[in-house]
């Protein structure tokens, strides 16, 4: 590249050090030779210099005020940047993304979540609210996109936004965890990682402990301290076989990495209750899950028995229901070998397809589309 082109992302609601934003894409681009600036919530949990630069937005205890002040200030501190190509991550921003774009940028927005079945699914107002709410948002969107470019983080949204790239939100190859030897004689820990949510199988996975007595449930993510009240409650007496390592706080990457190591696990797990967002996703945890070498327990959406029974890497259950949960469990127990297999099946199948490296391509070339256009 003759002349470094200058790139911002932005986000208003992710965490600085996002493993989607930061880790994958920002340090991809940055490494590719554009200059990155990041625009993004600040954060006791930066404590390391960044190998982009910061710009760090003003934090809101308030949701609706960080929802007003941080996205003027996001748009103010972005156009100070007169970049090549903004890049930002969250539909609040769509408005930020329409004032910034001119004849001589590109813009991209980068869909994470299926917003607008998001939106029909939330408990905040009545059911015809939600969906006059989803209407309103998709003819913004509609029209604030117009002449965007859409990267996509899941396969499905291509249904909605058919000129969308996809780039998916795989693995990056982590050889700590690729080379770590998993044996499951004995285990009898169950992992999970990522955000804890009633929709992510909060409850379901409080359950866990009382189900089989034999184990104990680890969740590392943040966790509002209302619905971990909620879970010990959930998990009764055999709450003290529950741990809940992020309750409201952020858990940042490299400790959730440090989990997969420290523990003899017998499975990574995804008991979702059945929601129409996540029922058609694969999971960013799945691919964590199969990095790690550890086989998965999830819901039998038809989706997931599918991805399971493609990868040979995982078990699907009923996540309502205890008897086929307990004989999941009771399977790996019973058969350390066939677990160890499970796992060596989803590693090989990161190690081949599912990674970052693959989709780092598909991001980059449209960087570079873009910046010589």
């Amino acid at each position: 590249m003759s002349k470094q082109k200058k790139v911002v992302h932005i986000s208003t609601l992710h965490h600085p050090l996002d493993p989607r934003i930061y880790y994958k894409q920002c340090r991809s681009l940055q490494q590719a030779g554009f200059d990155v600036t990041l625009i993004a919530p600040a954060s006791a949990d930066v404590k390391e210099e960044l190998e982009v630069t910061f710009a760090p937005l003003k934090k809101h205890r308030n949701r609706w005020k960080g929802l007003l002040f941080g996205t003027v200030q996001a748009y103010f501190r972005a156009k100070k940047e007169k970049a090549d190509v903004y890049h930002f991550h969250d539909p609040e921003l769509l408005i930020v993304g329409w004032l910034l774009k001119n004849k001589s940028n590109h813009v991209i927005y980068d869909i994470h979540e299926d917003y607008e079945t998001g939106i029909v699914q939330r408990n905040y107002f009545n059911a015809p609210i939600r969906r006059l709410i989803a209407k309103v948002y998709k003819l913004i969107e509609k029209k604030c996109t117009r002449n965007m470019e859409l990267i996509l983080a899941e396969k499905y949204y291509q249904e909605k936004y058919p000129q969308g790239i996809c780039v998916l939100n795989y693995p990056l190859l982590n050889g700590t965890l690729l080379e770590k030897e998993r044996e499951f004689k004995d285990a009898s820990q169950l992992l999970y990682t990522g955000n804890v949510t009633k929709d992510r199988g909060a409850v379901q996975h409080a359950k866990l402990p009382g189900i089989d007595k034999d184990i104990s449930v680890h969740l590392f993510g943040k966790c509002p301290g209302n619905l971990a009240e909620e879970m010990k409650q959930a998990a009764g007496t055999a709450a003290d076989r529950m741990f809940i390592h992020g309750i409201d706080h952020y858990v940042p990457k490299t400790e959730i990495d440090h989990a997969y190591e420290q523990k003899n696990w017998l499975a990574g797990i995804a008991l979702f209750p059945p929601t129409e967002h996540y029922m058609k996703k694969e999971l960013t945890k799945f691919f964590e899950y199969m990095t790690a070498g550890l086989p998965i327990v999830c819901s039998d959406f038809p989706k997931w028995s599918e991805f399971m029974k493609e990868y040979q890497c995982g078990l699907s259950v009923n996540p309502d229901d205890a008897d086929e949960i307990r004989g999941a469990l009771s399977f790996l127990k019973e058969n350390p070998q066939q677990a160890k297999e499970m796992g060596e099946n989803g590693r090989r199948a990161v190690l081949e397809h599912l990674n970052w490296e693959k989709e780092e391509e598909k991001l980059l070339q449209l960087y570079e589309q873009l910046v010589h256009k």
